[in-house]
C-alpha cells in the first residue's frame, strides 16, 4: 500500500508516474487512473514534508529554549 511508502519511495513513484503521462499513448481511463495515483502519491509527500518541517520547528524551539534558560 502506499501509505507505507517513505518519503523518498513516494516521491520516486511519483516521477514515473509524471514521466509515464508526459510520455502520452495512454487511453483516457489510463491517463485518469495514473491521474489519480500521482494525487495521492503528492499528498503523501506533502504529509511526509509536513512531519519533518514540524519536527525541525520543533527541535529549533527546543534550542531557543535551552539557550534562553542559560541566560
Amino acid at each position: 500500500m502506499t501509505e507505507e511508502l517513505g518519503y523518498e519511495q513516494a516521491r520516486d513513484q511519483l516521477i514515473e508516474v509524471v514521466r509515464e503521462l508526459e510520455a502520452g499513448g495512454l487511453s483516457l481511463e489510463q491517463s485518469l487512473a495514473l491521474w489519480e495515483k500521482g494525487e495521492h502519491l503528492a499528498k503523501l509527500c506533502e504529509r511526509h514534508l509536513e512531519g519533518a518541517r514540524e519536527r525541525i520547528e520543533d527541535a529549533l524551539k527546543s534550542v531557543e529554549d535551552e539557550t534562553s534558560d542559560e541566560g
